[in-house]
């Protein structure tokens, strides 16, 4: 597939090439893209229509599955296989995994940024949960936010009091 200097360390990255059923976590600029590798040097991944994957900015439209060669997917951003999800789900077998994945390639999907996205995705297939613990933390970080604020209001109000 690569030399590890096409991956990052972290994670599960073990400096491995990737096996049936792995997920795969692109760095992108501001968000992580995820796909799950399908062998032989492809992976399946949720992009919108226009080829593009599915970031942030984007809330609620359609998607498609796409069967892509990995470099194609990756490019020149980092990535890493991780897999650290294993931890609190038992994953599927591995054939399972990628006959699923591959019987979705073509087909068209709601896409949400909070409830089915790219990581959504793959969690599914691989857990069989759609989960997207990048969209878990980042709701923590705004209600942590909110919640500091919330505080910094309160305590100005007693303040004045």
């Amino acid at each position: 597939m690569g030399s590890s200097s096409s991956s990052y360390a972290g994670g599960d990255q073990v400096d491995r090439e990737p096996e049936l059923g792995d997920l795969i976590e692109i760095s992108r600029d501001n968000y992580k893209h995820w796909a799950v590798y399908v062998g032989a040097g492809f992976v399946v991944h949720f992009v919108n229509h226009s080829g593009v994957a599915i970031g942030a900015s984007v809330r609620a439209a359609n998607g498609i599955v796409l069967k892509e060669k990995m470099w194609n997917v990756v490019g020149k951003d980092k990535w890493k296989i991780n897999n650290s999800m294993d931890r609190k789900y038992k994953p599927r077998p591995a054939n399972a995994i990628v006959e699923d994945a591959k019987a979705l390639v073509g087909k068209e999907l709601r896409y949400d940024l909070v409830s089915f996205n790219c990581e959504h995705f793959v969690t599914e297939l691989r857990y069989g949960v759609a989960e997207s613990p990048q969209v878990e933390e980042a709701a923590l970080g705004v209600l942590g936010g909110a919640g500091a604020i919330a505080l910094a209001v309160c305590a100005a109000v007693a303040h004045r009091n």
